[in-house]
């Protein structure tokens, strides 16, 4: 008899990149048991929107774009960082619909996502050797002995900073914020600064004139409710299994398990061995999951990946997130695809540009040059169209604010630049103009080959 799934299954296998070193595990148990009490932050009808726009990208008929901080924090939690991130995606969204004339379904790297892997337990600075920092859910940024440990009251603060994130992002999406009308004020207001100016206004004035069009014909926000609201959904990476199994509940309408703390889900490059903890657990939840395919992953074992979770072939339930390096995803990518179109089971093709391109300034800042960001994604979008599979999103560290993280883009940050205003608690991550710029490079690309296939049918 097949052994029915449980949320707390994942406690009897291995579970990598988790905190083990809590001090009082009576204190965490207490915390796990109240977390489990506490509201959902997202339903299971959300999740399953979410899995149904996923479906028609599966299908060629949409783009997902996701995107985000690396780690959010405590320090700089507020309303107007909210807004900026919230209003970068829906900019990029506006760019990348308009140029490929496909939905766009936006997930923000948002209300959740705290915890990282990190490569070594440890650091050490100036001889002093104390636990590596693992996000503001876990434990200090601070290097000292006191903020290092591992504190279960932290996943209630983030628990409550994920709520009220997500209150303000729903009065953002439906409370007329997103109005189509202000979106395209926001590019104009981007393109004045922009050296690439130019492009940009030629792009705007052909929104006005669309705008306006649909106007003349009646169609405007106060008849047509989907111009000015928008679908936006949240995601993280299910890192800390004890969160997500206390925030993990039965839905009253199917029977079936949602995990509460976000809409989408997703396993990391380091967490998805096939007979691990991450991999058990998320194949119980009914959520739209991703997982993250790196240099080294073989096709067949992408392939058991896919039957483990998925076996019932849903579309929109799937997204698998390549991250290999510019230097890396032409040798390894196509396989991947190949293997994923002759198993025929339905996924979202996705490329994360960011995390196989990470190098050491020589001023020892970590950074991302934007080169090479755009050059995987580029390559992406071109196997994708060699292999006949649509490449399907982006998945991207971006923040609204004017960081200087990213070396290069249209500014041409140099890395001399980077200390100016290096903010990140993790990894590095574009700007706001970089994330703009980026857009726009990869909807030409897009609009392209959309082009091209138009000529050759």
């Amino acid at each position: 008899m097949k052994k029915i799934w449980s949320p707390k299954d994942w406690r009897s296998m291995p579970a990598l990149h988790m905190p083990n070193d809590y001090p009082d595990t009576q204190a965490l148990d207490a915390v796990e048991s109240e977390l489990s009490h506490l509201p959902p932050l997202v339903f299971a009808g959300e999740a399953r929107r979410l899995t149904s726009a996923l479906g028609k990208v599966a299908e060629g008929n949409g783009f997902l774009l996701q995107g985000g901080d690396c780690a959010e924090s405590f320090k700089e939690f507020s309303a107007d960082n909210i807004r900026d991130s919230f209003r970068l995606i829906l900019q990029m969204a506006v760019i990348l619909t308009f140029a490929g004339g496909k939905p766009v379904v936006k997930v923000g790297r948002i209300a959740g996502q705290f915890g990282k892997p990190r490569s070594s337990a440890i650091e050490t600075i100036d001889g002093v050797t104390l636990p590596s920092y693992r996000g503001d859910n876990i434990n200090g940024m601070e290097f000292t002995e006191e903020a290092r440990i591992p504190d279960p009251q932290r996943l209630i603060k983030a628990y409550h900073q994920s709520s009220a994130t997500l209150n303000l992002l729903r009065a953002f999406a439906q409370g007329g914020y997103a109005d189509l009308y202000n979106i395209h004020k926001w590019t104009l207001g981007f393109v004045s600064g922009s050296p690439q100016g130019e492009r940009y206004r030629a792009l705007a004035d052909k929104i006005s004139e669309t705008l306006s069009f649909m106007s003349a014909i009646g169609i405007t926000p106060d008849r047509q409710p989907e111009i000015r609201q928008v679908d936006f959904f949240t995601s993280h990476e299910a890192l800390l299994l004890n969160y997500e199994q206390a925030m993990t509940r039965v839905d009253s309408t199917s029977g079936d398990w949602y995990d509460t703390s976000a809409h989408m889900l997703w396993i990391g490059e380091r967490t998805r061995q096939l007979d691990g903890a991450h991999v058990n657990y998320m194949k119980g939840i009914k959520n739209p999951i991703g997982v993250k395919a790196g240099p080294t992953i073989e096709p067949d074992d992408l392939l058991r990946l896919i039957d483990t979770l998925n076996p019932e072939g849903i579309p929109g339930r799937l997204t698998l997130i390549g991250r290999f390096g510019s230097d890396k995803v032409a040798e390894r990518l196509p396989r991947l695809m190949a293997a994923t179109k002759k198993h025929g089971s339905p996924v979202v093709w996705s490329i994360d540009p960011m995390h196989g391109n990470v190098v050491k300034a020589n001023n020892g800042y970590k950074t991302r040059p934007f080169d090479r960001i755009l050059g995987e994604v580029r390559s992406f979008v071109d196997i994708a169209a060699s292999e006949g599979v649509h490449p399907g999103g982006m998945h991207l560290e971006m923040t609204g604010q004017n960081v200087t993280e990213c070396t290069g883009g249209a500014f041409a940050l140099s890395e001399e630049d980077l200390q100016d205003r290096y903010h990140t608690h993790c990894d590095p991550r574009l700007n706001a103009d970089q994330a703009l710029e980026l857009s726009f490079l990869v909807a030409e690309r897009l609009h392209s080959l959309k082009t091209a296939a138009t000529k050759a049918a």
